[in-house]
């Protein structure tokens, strides 16, 4: 019997896969358990719908990725910091405060997980920071920590 996988089922497939079971394993365990439903025409052209649902908003999201990275190119993301003598920084300069400042310097919207800090910034200067949109596609967002007054 073709059953359509509601939910990952372990030694035969995952959410959403067209697969082949015995009837009385569709009957028993998978029906009512609701991990799958028959592959009625109905329900397998819901299927394909769905699949290429989720294709086109994986190409919308690779291109908003794109789009962002191209910008982060031109931008350089400034920051003002208190900091005692020699120059170190009270605390250091994290992600979020990067996301926060592209926010609102720039109207980019990038998650804090996607930017990666190698060494922690903890002195005035210029930086580079590598951001990372999925997909293969990263980017290095240009960062000026100055002064505050």
């Amino acid at each position: 019997m073709k059953v359509i996988l509601q939910q990952d089922v372990r030694d035969h497939g995952k959410k959403g896969q067209l697969v082949e079971v015995s009837d009385g394993y569709a009957r028993n365990y998978l029906f009512p358990r609701k991990l799958a439903v028959p592959a009625t025409a109905d329900a397998v052209n819901t299927m394909k719908l769905r699949e290429k649902a989720r294709l086109r908003q994986i190409e919308e999201e690779k291109a908003r990725a794109l789009e962002n990275a191209k910008k982060l190119e031109s931008v350089v993301v400034r920051l003002s910091a208190r900091a005692g003598e020699g120059g170190k920084l009270f605390g250091s300069v994290t992600n979020k405060d990067i996301s926060d400042a592209l926010r609102e310097q720039y109207g980019i919207e990038i998650e804090k997980s996607r930017i990666l800090i190698a060494d922690p910034i903890r002195s005035y200067g210029s930086y580079e920071v590598k951001c990372r949109f999925g997909y293969e596609i990263s980017g290095v967002i240009h960062l000026l920590i100055t002064e505050a007054k």
